[in-house]
């Protein structure tokens, strides 16, 4: 099976059926092609409904979980979007498409690296990406319209929250293994906060270099 069928087979029977119905983000996967930031010994995978390994015990979401993110969020092209876990770079590719500017933040250089050149390849000019503990945000450029957080968090703390601007979305892993929720926390403009949960997974956890016993190799 060629990439170009893999790909359409995925939107129709991933996609589709796990009721994506927003078009553009179904033609982002066809736009740009996720087998080019999945590892090389990955690529036969790039369109199984799994989570991909990574370098540094790190995975990448499934297609469903990527796009059920980015219906949730319904970027308006606007937006200013932090995004902490860059990953292999295919989901900070797709917000690129879909709102002003992405700043994109991971622990580990190989994955920043990575992204950086695959979004290069792919012109996804408007994303700047740093390398760095963002398990807390990023206060470097904050506020945000939107913020993502790609690992795992046991809890969105005071510190996340005052990121965010009125009116905007927070989405985020929240809980330990083995199930986390996928949650979106939305701030209205009287300062009220709501959430709802888009879907439940299993993700390695954000590195917080600040947290007890937590050891990185």
């Amino acid at each position: 099976m060629n990439s170009q069928t893999a790909c359409r087979n995925m939107v129709s029977q991933q996609l589709r059926t796990g009721d994506i119905g927003n078009q553009a983000i179904l033609n982002l996967y066809t736009d740009i092609p996720r087998e080019d930031f999945v590892p090389q010994a990955f690529k036969h995978f790039a369109y199984s409904d799994m989570q991909i390994q990574l370098p540094h015990h790190q995975r990448m979401m499934t297609p469903l979980e990527e796009a059920k993110i980015l219906q949730a969020l319904d970027l308006k092209g606007h937006e200013i979007v932090l995004e902490v876990g860059t990953g292999s770079g295919y989901l900070t590719a797709l917000l690129s498409r879909l709102c002003k500017k992405v700043i994109s933040i991971d622990y580990f250089t190989e994955l920043t690296e990575h992204a950086r050149r695959k979004l290069s390849e792919h012109k996804c000019t408007n994303v700047e990406i740093f390398t760095g503990d963002a398990c807390q945000g990023w206060m470097d450029a904050a506020p945000y319209d939107v913020m993502i957080f790609t690992g795992s968090l046991e809890m969105l703390t005071e510190s996340h929250r005052l990121q965010l601007l009125p009116g905007g979305k927070l989405f985020a892993l929240i809980g330990k293994e083995p199930v986390m929720q996928g949650q979106l926390h939305t701030l209205d403009h009287h300062h009220v906060w709501s959430n709802e949960v888009i879907f439940e997974t299993n993700i390695p956890p954000l590195i917080d270099r600040l947290k007890p016993n937590d050891f990185v190799f």
